[in-house]
């Protein structure tokens, strides 16, 4: 039976791995591996407990893209680099993360998996593209974030999140069904329902500042209501009768966030999506010498071992 196409959030996944373990792990000449070997450990977790037969690491581009900051500049702001501390515009992470991510890659590279990207967009956009445009399998989302729940259907493949934001032991499988229960979003379009209804409240982690005094329940029971954020915002505007006066004030007050944030929040499928090689996940590695140099220089020994005995063909 054909496994999932599985779409890894991979910043999403190493910073938590990051966070989880202790940069005590280090490599031979100091350099803490922590990220790297969660990283990997991960990855043999999701071959071993998700089966895919195809997969995808999906990487930013652009982490802050300039469309989503030209029409709400105080898009993911607060992580910007302090002025001084790194060059204009540039996500703050911790010190001892950033040299870490070239030796994931090379680790996904000596294995055989592939990678992807858009220039100008983010990972959620190149998921977003490549769920969309898929049509042959199921489609697994691997992501500590909720923005891409917005991305779960039922056709015309089923497509879920594999949502792993209280780590992998904990890791919650969220199709159209569970974001509709969880929400309270209606189950025939609950991805495209939680992007208007997170459009609509807000979401401080990302810079976005909602509509004031609008919660997630008031958001979810208007979207239900109305169906898209197009129709409450243009039903506000005509004086709708199902709207009180003061939610059609509200609306009407926050009218020039609700212009842009739809465009801000919703995963743009039409992202220009560069795959570094086919998506199948490999039998064996694809430089198997590469593979025990890079693990022997970090000692990621275990971490290679495990992702090693994950792949098909071990």
């Amino acid at each position: 039976m054909t496994g999932p196409l599985a779409l890894l959030d991979s910043a999403s996944l190493y910073f938590r791995s990051y966070f989880a373990l202790p940069d005590s792990m280090t490599a031979p000449d100091g350099t803490p591996v922590n990220a790297v070997r969660g990283f990997t450990d991960t990855l043999a977790r999701i071959l071993t407990d998700r089966r895919p037969s195809r997969l995808v690491a999906c990487l930013d581009a652009d982490w802050r893209p300039k469309f989503r900051t030209d029409l709400l500049p105080s898009y993911k702001a607060h992580r910007v680099a302090v002025p001084g501390h790194g060059e204009p515009d540039t996500e703050e992470v911790p010190d001892t993360l950033t040299p870490q991510v070239p030796i994931i890659l090379d680790v996904l590279e000596a294995f055989g998996f592939a990678t992807a990207e858009a220039a100008g967009y983010e990972a959620d956009d190149v998921i977003g593209a490549l769920a969309t445009r898929e049509r042959d399998a199921a489609v697994e989302v691997i992501t500590g974030d909720r923005d891409l729940f917005q991305l779960v259907r039922a056709e015309p493949t089923p497509a879920a999140v594999v949502y792993v934001g209280k780590g992998w032991a904990k890791a919650e499988v969220l199709g159209p069904a569970e974001i509709a229960e969880k929400y309270g979003v209606p189950v025939a379009q609950a991805g495209p329902a939680y992007a208007d209804m997170a459009a609509l409240r807000g979401d401080p982690s990302d810079g976005l500042p909602g509509v004031p005094g609008i919660g997630e329940k008031t958001a979810a029971k208007l979207i239900t209501q109305f169906g898209t954020l197009e129709e409450l915002v243009a039903a506000a505007a005509s004086g709708d009768s199902r709207l009180p006066l003061k939610m059609r004030l509200k609306l009407a007050d926050a009218g020039e966030y609700l212009a842009v944030a739809p465009t801000v929040v919703r995963v743009a499928v039409d992202a220009p999506v560069e795959q570094s090689r086919p998506d199948v996940v490999p039998n064996a590695p694809a430089d198997p010498d590469r593979v025990l140099e890079l693990a022997e220089r970090w000692n990621l020994g275990r971490s290679v071992e495990r992702l090693l005995a994950a792949l098909p063909g071990a």
